[in-house]
């Protein structure tokens, strides 16, 4: 990306994040239970870094096999290995898994845990959604900007049931972008 384009990309980032801690304080439907919205005063981010977004090719898999999930309060939710992404962090070639409710959906979800998680982020992972009007290229490629990762759900509040990130996304490197732990 040129240096006007990384501007551009990152104040897109920036107001995304400003929309969001929009709605998490002042909308009935946030997450936020109505006692922790009253105090609340936006959520933590790491800073805004290209080295954590990338252009890269899906590798399909010839058959989506399903995956059986565990959620956070101990239920299960299946969802269709779709492919892999395979990308470099810190010189390191990492792969991430993603996934579909169903075959018939366009987007593509892929939650990961990493060596932040747990401290610097939120414990059980966080998540990436993928939405072909924003994520995809004219070329087929997707835009995986983990810069866009966010907690589930059940971060903020007990009353949600959030699917946990597969072991094949639990990384072993730091992904020191996105959306850090919240402290309620």
């Amino acid at each position: 990306m040129t240096e006007q384009h990384t501007q551009q990309w990152a104040r897109e980032v920036e107001a995304q994040r400003e929309r969001k801690d929009e709605y998490f304080g002042e909308d009935q439907r946030s997450p936020l239970p109505p006692d922790v919205r009253a105090e609340f005063d936006g959520l933590d981010y790491y800073e805004v870094d290209p080295d954590y977004r990338f252009v890269v090719e899906l590798e399909a898999y010839d058959e989506p096999e399903p995956v059986v999930v565990g959620t956070s309060t101990d239920g299960e939710q299946e969802y269709l290995a779709w492919g892999e992404f395979t990308v470099e962090i810190a010189g390191e070639a990492v792969s991430v898994t993603a996934y579909k409710g169903d075959s018939e959906e366009d987007r593509l979800w892929v939650p990961f845990r990493d060596e932040t998680s747990g401290e610097e982020t939120y414990g059980a992972g966080r998540y990436l959604d993928l939405e072909p009007e924003h994520h995809r290229t004219e070329d087929g490629r997707w835009i995986l900007d983990f810069n866009e990762a966010y907690n589930p759900t059940c971060a903020y509040s007990d009353r949600y049931e959030c699917p946990l990130p597969p072991t094949e996304n639990w990384l072993d490197v730091p992904i020191e972008a996105g959306e850090r732990a919240f402290e309620k």
